[in-house]
């Protein structure tokens, strides 16, 4: 297991070092830059080069992504141009609360996702599966700025029983907490749970057809006890390959998400510093979401190699 583990590591690092140099190209691709926007709309072009000369914007690209890769390397992850104060302050201040949405979002998912995807995969009663299966299709179908809308008009202003934005710290009040994080978390989680139900649905139907469950239905196990203990242990391999990819997608549907209930997370920290032309501070958001998606699917492809030992043989 820990050669495999190792064999792992370098092309992890090879994804960061090529997602390092297109978040350092990509932003850069935009007319304009910090100096425009720090300078304002009526200076002049020496007031300009003389701001981008501070900023060091005026180096080659080669020169600011080496100086950009060296810092980071040593821990140091910049000076934001337009807050003049470190990127990791302003980072650190907003990711309470994207990790708060994405864990509670990650979390009613799974729990959803894995009811449905078994009831759907297990059941043979139409008039249950039929309405399972309408409201997967609707929640996958649904994109958050849609659901979140609804859930709003819905929850807050037609039954008024949740706050419509917000926040506030678990640690500073739990109640009000959950209040404000319910909606928010349930709207993010809907497209990932309708997928994970989904593929659940299909690798149980799967393992269902497999001749060592038609054995324990032969040896008179009961069907509560043949799924819990044989057909939904042997569905999940694939199911955590879908579920590591899907926090990749919650990371990205945080962004609409946080605008939508008024959530100061890294969501939107990413929209005003690409606004603002912000570079650094696009930069290191950008990696640091590759970084998570990156360590998240190699826990998870770790996690499918123990649960299935023939990975790590064929590997």
């Amino acid at each position: 297991m820990i050669s495999y583990a190792l064999r792992r590591v370098p092309s992890a690092l090879l994804v960061l070092v090529v997602a390092s140099v297109l978040v350092f190209a990509v932003p850069r691709l935009a007319s304009g830059d910090a100096a425009d926007v720090l300078a304002g709309p009526d200076s002049t072009a020496a007031t300009r080069e003389a701001v981008r000369h501070d900023l060091g914007l005026d180096q080659s690209p080669v020169l600011q992504y080496a100086q950009w890769a060296r810092d980071l390397l040593t821990g140091d992850l910049g000076t934001s141009y337009i807050r003049k104060e470190p990127a990791s302050h302003a980072i650190g201040a907003a990711l309470g609360q994207t990790v708060t949405l994405t864990v509670a979002a990650l979390l009613l998912a799974v729990v959803l996702g894995g009811l449905a995807g078994v009831v759907l995969g297990t059941g043979r009663r139409r008039f249950v599966t039929r309405p399972v299966g309408a409201l997967v299709s609707l929640a996958f179908a649904l994109p958050p700025y849609v659901s979140g809308v609804l859930l709003v008009l819905l929850f807050a202003v037609t039954i008024r029983l949740l706050p419509a934005t917000g926040y506030m710290p678990l640690t500073q009040s739990p109640d009000l907490a959950l209040q404000y994080l319910l909606m928010p978390a349930l709207c993010l989680a809907l497209p990932t749970a309708a997928t994970l139900a989904r593929f659940l649905a299909a690798s149980i139907r799967q393992v269902m057809d497999e001749d060592f469950i038609r054995t324990g239905v032969a040896k008179g196990l009961t069907a509560y006890r043949l799924v819990r203990a044989h057909v939904v242990p042997n569905a999940l391999p694939p199911v955590l390959t879908v579920l590591g990819i899907q926090v990749g997608q919650l990371l990205g549907g945080a962004i609409v998400v946080e605008a939508i209930f008024g959530w100061h997370g890294i969501g939107d920290l990413l929209v005003t510093s690409v606004l603002d032309r912000d570079y650094v501070l696009v930069q290191d958001l950008l990696l640091f979401a590759v970084a998570v998606f990156v360590v998240v699917q190699t826990l998870t492809d770790l996690l499918h190699a123990a649960i299935d030992p023939r990975i790590r043989l064929e590997a």
